[in-house]
Protein backbone atom coordinates (compact mmCIF):
# COMPACT_ATOMS: atom_id res chain seq x y z
CA UNK A 1 0.00 0.00 0.00
CA UNK A 2 1.50 3.40 -0.74
CA UNK A 3 2.03 5.02 2.65
CA UNK A 4 1.81 8.52 1.27
CA UNK A 5 -1.38 10.63 2.66
CA UNK A 6 -3.11 10.85 -0.83
CA UNK A 7 -2.41 7.01 -1.54
CA UNK A 8 -3.99 6.36 2.21
CA UNK A 9 -6.57 9.10 1.67
CA UNK A 10 -7.72 7.28 -1.94
CA UNK A 11 -8.13 3.84 -0.12
CA UNK A 12 -10.28 5.00 2.90
CA UNK A 13 -12.51 7.31 0.65
CA UNK A 14 -12.68 4.19 -1.60
CA UNK A 15 -13.45 2.02 1.42
CA UNK A 16 -16.12 4.76 3.11
CA UNK A 17 -18.25 5.19 -0.24
CA UNK A 18 -18.22 1.83 -1.08
CA UNK A 19 -18.24 -0.12 1.74
CA UNK A 20 -21.47 -0.62 3.85
CA UNK A 21 -21.64 -3.72 6.12
CA UNK A 22 -18.51 -3.28 8.84
CA UNK A 23 -17.51 -6.03 11.78
CA UNK A 24 -16.06 -3.89 14.22
CA UNK A 25 -13.45 -6.38 16.02
CA UNK A 26 -13.64 -4.86 20.10
CA UNK A 27 -16.81 -3.06 19.90
CA UNK A 28 -17.38 -1.99 23.70
CA UNK A 29 -20.83 -1.20 25.40
CA UNK A 30 -19.83 1.56 27.52
CA UNK A 31 -20.34 4.70 25.78
CA UNK A 32 -17.81 7.34 25.72
CA UNK A 33 -14.91 4.59 24.75
CA UNK A 34 -14.06 5.35 20.97
CA UNK A 35 -14.60 0.96 20.68
CA UNK A 36 -18.16 2.35 21.23
CA UNK A 37 -18.55 5.68 20.14
CA UNK A 38 -16.70 5.16 16.71
CA UNK A 39 -19.19 2.41 15.30
CA UNK A 40 -22.28 4.20 17.08
CA UNK A 41 -20.71 7.26 14.73
CA UNK A 42 -20.46 5.00 11.63
CA UNK A 43 -24.24 3.93 12.38
CA UNK A 44 -25.70 6.75 12.00
CA UNK A 45 -24.07 7.67 9.13
CA UNK A 46 -25.84 4.80 7.12
CA UNK A 47 -23.29 2.13 7.95
CA UNK A 48 -24.64 -1.81 9.11
CA UNK A 49 -22.82 -2.32 11.96
CA UNK A 50 -21.57 -5.70 13.37
CA UNK A 51 -20.49 -6.08 16.49
CA UNK A 52 -17.42 -8.96 17.57
CA UNK A 53 -17.44 -9.23 21.45
CA UNK A 54 -17.53 -12.47 23.18
CA UNK A 55 -18.66 -10.71 26.23
CA UNK A 56 -21.70 -8.98 24.61
CA UNK A 57 -24.91 -10.39 23.29
CA UNK A 58 -26.10 -6.36 21.92
CA UNK A 59 -23.84 -3.97 21.40
CA UNK A 60 -25.52 -0.79 19.76
CA UNK A 61 -29.26 -2.80 19.04
CA UNK A 62 -27.36 -5.00 16.77
CA UNK A 63 -26.46 -8.92 17.75
CA UNK A 64 -22.96 -9.12 18.53
CA UNK A 65 -20.63 -12.35 18.03
CA UNK A 66 -17.96 -13.88 19.46
CA UNK A 67 -15.73 -13.80 16.51
CA UNK A 68 -16.07 -12.89 13.01
CA UNK A 69 -16.79 -16.70 12.08
CA UNK A 70 -19.91 -16.51 14.11
CA UNK A 71 -21.34 -14.02 11.54
CA UNK A 72 -22.94 -15.71 9.02
CA UNK A 73 -23.44 -13.20 5.65
CA UNK A 74 -21.18 -11.03 3.97
CA UNK A 75 -18.67 -8.55 5.57
CA UNK A 76 -17.27 -5.67 4.00
CA UNK A 77 -15.03 -4.38 6.33
CA UNK A 78 -13.28 -5.84 9.25
CA UNK A 79 -12.39 -2.83 11.66
CA UNK A 80 -10.06 -3.30 14.48
CA UNK A 81 -10.13 -2.01 18.57
CA UNK A 82 -7.83 -4.41 19.83
CA UNK A 83 -4.14 -4.73 20.78
CA UNK A 84 -2.10 -4.93 17.69
CA UNK A 85 -1.08 -8.29 18.64
CA UNK A 86 -3.85 -9.33 18.06
CA UNK A 87 -4.24 -8.16 14.48
CA UNK A 88 -2.30 -11.09 12.65
CA UNK A 89 -4.86 -13.51 13.62
CA UNK A 90 -8.19 -10.94 13.05
CA UNK A 91 -6.27 -10.51 9.31
CA UNK A 92 -6.64 -14.35 9.16
CA UNK A 93 -9.86 -15.14 9.98
CA UNK A 94 -10.84 -11.60 7.60
CA UNK A 95 -9.61 -13.75 5.21
CA UNK A 96 -11.26 -16.66 5.85
CA UNK A 97 -14.48 -14.76 5.70
CA UNK A 98 -13.76 -12.84 2.47
CA UNK A 99 -13.79 -9.05 4.13
CA UNK A 100 -12.64 -6.12 0.94
CA UNK A 101 -11.31 -4.42 3.69
CA UNK A 102 -9.18 -4.44 6.60
CA UNK A 103 -8.84 -1.43 8.88
CA UNK A 104 -6.81 -0.62 12.34
CA UNK A 105 -8.19 1.62 14.04
CA UNK A 106 -5.55 4.74 15.41
CA UNK A 107 -2.83 3.24 17.51
CA UNK A 108 -2.76 0.24 16.04
CA UNK A 109 -0.11 -0.85 13.91
CA UNK A 110 1.28 -4.29 12.63
CA UNK A 111 2.89 -5.04 9.94
CA UNK A 112 2.65 -8.37 9.29
CA UNK A 113 -1.28 -7.93 9.39
CA UNK A 114 -0.54 -5.42 6.92
CA UNK A 115 1.26 -7.56 4.81
CA UNK A 116 -1.31 -10.53 4.74
CA UNK A 117 -4.28 -8.43 3.74
CA UNK A 118 -2.51 -7.25 0.89
CA UNK A 119 -1.50 -10.27 -0.09
CA UNK A 120 -4.28 -11.43 -0.19
CA UNK A 121 -6.46 -8.53 -2.11
CA UNK A 122 -8.09 -6.76 0.50
CA UNK A 123 -7.46 -3.07 1.03
CA UNK A 124 -6.06 -2.17 3.81
CA UNK A 125 -5.93 0.74 6.45
CA UNK A 126 -3.93 1.08 10.11
CA UNK A 127 -3.42 3.53 12.69
CA UNK A 128 -6.17 5.71 11.10
CA UNK A 129 -9.63 6.46 12.83
CA UNK A 130 -12.27 5.27 10.75
CA UNK A 131 -14.58 8.01 11.91
CA UNK A 132 -12.16 11.15 11.78
CA UNK A 133 -11.58 9.75 8.00
CA UNK A 134 -15.33 10.00 7.70
CA UNK A 135 -15.50 13.26 8.71
CA UNK A 136 -12.14 14.97 6.63
CA UNK A 137 -13.32 12.75 3.45
CA UNK A 138 -16.84 12.61 3.47
CA UNK A 139 -18.86 15.68 5.42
Amino acid sequence: MNNDIHGVDKTALFILKNFHTIAVVGCSREQGKPSHDVPEYLQQNGYRIIPVNPFADYILNEKAYKSLLDIGEQIDVVDVFRPANEAVDIAKQAIQIHAKALWLQEGIINEAAEKLAIENNILFIMNRCMMKEHVKLLE
